[in-house]
């Protein structure tokens, strides 16, 4: 039998803690190292509706990729959502863990995952670590690298339409031709300006603000937004097979509850 220990002792090798941003909530968040685990539920967010999953389905161990208890709190009480969603978990005996920006932007990502649906190659970090950091020559936030075959960027945006499954996107459109392209899941238009400084001709992201979308077209570089669900989900449902690869003795599932909020019209 595994416990909480075994788990998080993987996904602290898989995901480095170190590779975090300093603002972040990572590793374990809730539960017992000394508890026994069977069964495992991935998902993007810990919500209400998937807690009661997790609780529903006896799950002993939930990877939110968006970390709980992101921000301090000073009390615990079943009088918001919070609190009691936290509250059922513990009395179910349900451990959370966390790796958020850690598993962006470690080796095998989501980040290098979505390069490798969008074929880019020769991929590197758009914002890379320090020269004194060992694994700088690897890891770094964000990345970029170039697809094998420039194009308009109509037929990139469609290409990319399909590679995620989505019936539509949000763009900035450019009259550049696509090769170089930047990739930075979640909300990360923060990372305009390290695509712009490492000569990209488009920056993939989740979701970014309208001056943002003001600021690229302006700069001439195309933005393209899957939406915050789309560019991050399907990465937590390969890191359930991860999982249970490593752990085969283990049920390992990602919430079949969980839904993106917004909804298309």
């Amino acid at each position: 039998m595994y416990r909480i220990d075994d788990l998080t002792a993987f996904l602290d090798g898989f995901a480095p803690a170190h590779l975090a941003e300093t603002w972040d909530n990572v590793g374990l968040l809730l539960g017992d190292r000394r508890s026994p685990v069977d069964r495992v539920l991935t998902c993007l967010t810990l919500t209400p509706d998937v807690a009661e999953e997790a609780i529903r389905e006896r799950a002993a161990f939930v990877v939110t990729h968006h970390p709980i208890l992101f921000r301090a709190v000073k009390r615990i009480t079943a009088d918001d959502a919070q609190g009691a969603m936290l509250l059922a978990l513990a009395r179910a005996n349900v451990a959370v863990y966390s790796p958020h920006t850690a598993f962006d932007s470690t080796s095998e990502g989501i980040n290098d995952r979505l390069c490798a649906k969008l074929e880019i190659h020769g991929v590197r970090p758009l914002r890379p670590r320090p020269a004194n950091d060992t694994d700088a020559a690897f890891e770094g936030s964000g990345r970029f690298g170039e697809r094998p075959v420039a194009t308009d960027f109509a037929t990139f945006a469609a290409d990319v339409r399909r590679a995620i499954q989505l019936p539509s996107i949000d763009a900035v459109s450019t009259t550049r031709s696509i090769k170089t392209v930047a990739v930075a899941c979640g909300s990360a238009a923060e990372f305009l300006p390290d695509a712009v400084q490492a000569g990209c001709d488009v920056l993939v992201t989740g979701e970014a603000r309208f001056h943002a979308a003001l600021d690229a077209r302006t700069q001439g570089i195309g933005l393209v937004l899957l939406g915050h669900y789309a560019s991050e989900r399907f990465a937590v449902e390969e890191l359930a097979d991860v999982i249970a690869a490593a752990f085969p003795s283990l049920t390992v599932w990602p919430s079949r509850d969980e839904r993106d909020p917004l909804d298309r019209f």
